[in-house]
């Protein structure tokens, strides 16, 4: 039975590293379902959060070919239960008149902030873990979502440890 698995890479910031990782989780027929990168504290050092839909035998087999990648310095398995996780959700919705007050109400109740109206439509961003996100695209599907855009998860352990203070450098 395959589960969603996050990962939190450290990596080399160079060009091709994201493409050459990509390309790992390709070539064993693994879909990556999130994927986000970014720069950590340290310029020379990149965070990418990889979430995969994978069996937990294939995944420590993937987890070993990571680390064999010269630009990787750490890879290491987020717990649901020890770490936060959260993504950016922007979403048009068909906003009239009539409906304009439900969006906004949903809006609030999700904590969602208007980034643009218009008397057609209401761009909404939101942020949070994905089911709050889910949650709050289900109630304004009635309202006629227009278009969606959704980041990669990013993702954290919580606690006062770092991932960068187990590095391999």
């Amino acid at each position: 039975m395959s589960t969603k698995h996050t990962l939190s890479v450290l990596v080399e910031n160079k060009p091709g590293v994201l493409a050459r990782i990509s390309a790992l989780f390709s070539r064993r027929g693994f879909n990556i379902d999130s994927l986000a990168v970014g720069p950590t504290e340290n310029d020379e050092v990149s965070r990418m959060t990889v979430v995969v839909d994978v069996d937990l035998l294939p995944l420590e087999q993937v987890t070993k070919q990571l680390n064999k990648l010269v630009e990787v310095l750490k890879v290491v398995e987020l717990d649901p239960l020890a770490s936060v996780n959260s993504q950016v959700v922007l979403v048009k919705v068909r906003a009239d008149a009539t409906s304009r007050s439900g969006i906004l109400e949903t809006a609030q109740m999700f904590k969602a902030k208007i980034v643009d109206a218009t008397a057609e439509a209401i761009v909404l961003q939101a942020v949070g873990n994905a089911d709050k996100l889910n949650s709050m695209l289900e109630i304004l599907e009635p309202h006629g979502i227009k278009e969606l855009v959704q980041s990669g998860v990013v993702a954290i352990g919580r606690g006062p440890r770092s991932i960068t203070d187990r590095s391999r450098h």
